[in-house]
């Protein structure tokens, strides 16, 4: 937003900044054009009295104008030296501390020079600048004005089409700008919303057809998986029944997955508040997923729960206690112990001791199918993925970090804030 605004005050102190130099510019035009014109007409009504003059000193005659002097000891240098070379010219200068228009020609070894007021000619030439000023600042001010209003809206529609982009990449794949259509004028700021729009509903077809497609397969495998794990129970007992059990049982479990990822982005799910003590909920889940053997590892025992801080908040308890399974049972598959969770307040940490988590998920987050460093292991990352679904419902804010000195460490924030609004 603030960037935004930045960019309306751009445009309209340029805009400014432009129309102030073009008025410049004319002023100074204006004012030399008026000034050449209303001082060549003093100058040469100043020249005409001193060819009166000389001519009346030629013949020895009176001018009978008292703005004739000879020798005046106000006669500008330049003017002064000038007649001395033998040449009439003109010039404004002062008599008696007044403004004067002097014309002076030679006579004989003397100088003649006439004067007329030049006072009334410096004011009207003050007056011809005043108006040029006021003039331009006026331009300038209603320019300023027109082009604040033209950058506030390109502002204001930028930043609609900014606040939109932001909510489709935050998942709101309904956000469009929907700017009217204006086919007898091409807008840039409309083309690149109407490709924003386009682009959004590119991308919620796809989505929502790639979602069809997983909760159809993993509804369709769940009859025959589950036929298929009564029939092999009914196999003789043996080392051939147990690996066909293995297997039927983990691709139960991924259907299982896939198709709480399926109601998890279907956007239905609601979590069931309750008031809930954090420390022995959290204290109770790692509880049961070592019951269960999803936190204890190969090379070690069940998580370690450390409660710095007790707090009471309202949460979905069973939404919670698969959140920190399936962060136990990553730690437990892709970690090294000890695995140690950590709650402190409305803050839940949960660190394993092994290769850490890999770059592109710390920056991008969980992915489906995509495990990232295969230092981490194998697995299909559904289970961080249903921990950013199952996390979103209660809106726990969660973030992926690695350890100064090894190891990964999950941070899951309850709201406080959803505290007061149950009391």
């Amino acid at each position: 937003m603030r960037a935004l605004s930045s960019l309306r005050w751009k445009i309209a102190l340029t805009t400014t900044m432009v129309c102030c130099m073009v008025a410049a510019a004319l002023g100074i035009l204006v004012h030399n054009v008026v000034a050449r014109q209303m001082v060549g007409e003093v100058r040469k009504a100043a020249d005409t009295e001193l060819d009166h003059a000389l001519g009346h000193y030629e013949y020895g005659t009176a001018h009978g104008d008292v703005n004739v002097v000879f020798d005046p000891a106000d006669l500008p240098r330049p003017l002064r030296e000038l007649v001395a070379a033998g040449q009439t010219g003109s010039m404004v200068g002062l008599q008696q501390g007044k403004p004067v228009m002097w014309a002076a020609g030679p006579a004989d070894d003397k100088v003649v020079a006439v004067w007329l007021p030049f006072g009334a000619t410096r004011e009207r030439l003050r007056d011809v600048d005043a108006a040029i000023l006021a003039s331009a600042v006026l331009a300038a001010g209603v320019v300023a004005l027109a082009g604040l209003f033209l950058a506030n809206r390109i502002s204001r529609r930028l930043t609609a089409t900014a606040a939109v982009a932001r909510r489709i990449s935050a998942g709101d794949l309904d956000a469009r700008v929907n700017f009217p259509s204006d086919s007898g004028s091409r807008d840039e700021v409309r083309d690149v919303a109407h490709a924003l729009d386009s682009m959004a509903a590119s991308l919620q077809g796809r989505l929502e057809a790639e979602k069809r497609f997983t909760a159809d397969v993993a509804h369709e495998l769940r009859t025959p998986l589950t036929g298929s794990l009564a029939a092999a129970a009914l196999l003789p007992e043996g080392r051939p029944k147990e690996m066909i059990n293995n297997r039927l049982k983990a691709l139960h479990l991924l259907t299982e997955d896939l198709l709480e990822i399926s109601r998890l982005e279907s956007g239905v799910e609601r979590a069931d508040l309750a008031r809930v003590e954090l420390g022995r909920a959290v204290e109770r889940a790692v509880a049961g997923a070592a019951a269960g053997a999803g936190a204890v590892t190969a090379t070690g025992p069940a998580a370690s729960v450390r409660v710095v801080r007790d707090a009471e908040v309202l949460t979905d308890r069973r939404r919670l206690d698969r959140i920190l399974t399936n962060l136990l049972v990553n730690a437990g598959k892709h970690g090294r112990p000890p695995v140690e969770v950590t709650v402190e307040g409305p803050v839940v940490v949960v660190r394993d001791h092994g290769p850490g988590y890999p770059p592109e998920l710390i920056e991008q987050g969980p992915q489906r199918f995509r495990t990232g460093d295969p230092g981490r292991g194998r697995g299909h990352g559904l289970g961080l993925t249903i921990v950013m679904g199952q996390a979103a419902v209660l809106e726990i804010a969660v973030s992926f970090t690695n350890a100064p000195d090894g190891g990964a460490v999950t941070t899951l924030r309850l709201p406080v804030g959803r505290l007061a609004e149950g009391n």
